[in-house]
């Protein structure tokens, strides 16, 4: 019988120790084999994909496309359930402020810098860019439907950010969870059997955890 892995992809931009620990320590009783690879064929044979990433949103799509795998990506976005995680969920859209950088258009939208220069937070201390540390997440239900990958995580949960740049999707239906920084954002999108969160969930304790134990288990 064949192996079911869940593969996170390694095209060298990814915080990808974290997060495959993480993603281990959920599968334990899923059935599923975990592997970081950074081969097209195991992305393609994969039952589920994680794609993380970190640094530069120009960076991570040069290093997507030079090393072979953004066709084998793009296939899985397309039949499989796929989670993308901080810059991983930045490359989904259309097009990013940072460098003037295409995406790979598979949610329509845009990546925006945070303009927050001079502007004060509630406690009086000045916004700082990259936003980093712990803020809430309210999740959102499209058309009345909560998404399945929330499960048990509460409404209002932490999770822990680390950027500079977030995702503007151009229609509703895709946004999965807002937060606030400086203004409301999307921090959670979701289309299809594609889930991808700006927030870190590897970093993120408990609830982080559960979001990608819910992945490994959801059927969309």
């Amino acid at each position: 019988m064949s192996r079911r892995t869940v593969a996170v992809v390694d095209y060298g931009m990814g915080n990808l120790r974290s997060v495959s620990q993480a993603v281990m320590h959920v599968a334990a009783d899923s059935g599923l084999d975990v592997i970081v690879t950074a081969r097209p064929e195991e992305v393609r044979a994969a039952e589920r994909v994680v794609l993380p990433g970190q640094g530069a949103m120009r960076d991570c799509m040069r290093e997507l496309r030079d090393s072979g795998l953004q066709e084998a990506v793009l296939e899985a976005a397309a039949s499989k359930p796929l989670m993308g995680v901080c810059v991983g969920m930045q490359m989904l859209l259309d097009h990013s402020e940072e460098q003037d950088t295409p995406g790979l258009g598979l949610i329509p939208g845009r990546v925006l810098r945070f303009r927050l220069e001079g502007r004060l937070q509630p406690d009086g201390s000045r916004y700082k860019v990259p936003q980093m540390g712990w803020n809430q997440v309210s999740q959102c239900s499209p058309g009345g439907v909560r998404h399945p990958v929330w499960g048990e995580v509460p409404d209002g949960a932490w999770f822990y950010f680390v950027h500079s740049y977030f995702t503007r999707p151009d229609q509703a239906v895709h946004t999965a969870g807002e937060t606030e920084y400086g203004e409301r954002f999307t921090c959670a999108v979701a289309r299809d059997n594609i889930f991808a969160t700006q927030f870190h969930p590897e970093k993120s304790a408990a609830h982080g955890l559960a979001l990608y134990r819910n992945f490994l288990h959801w059927n969309p």
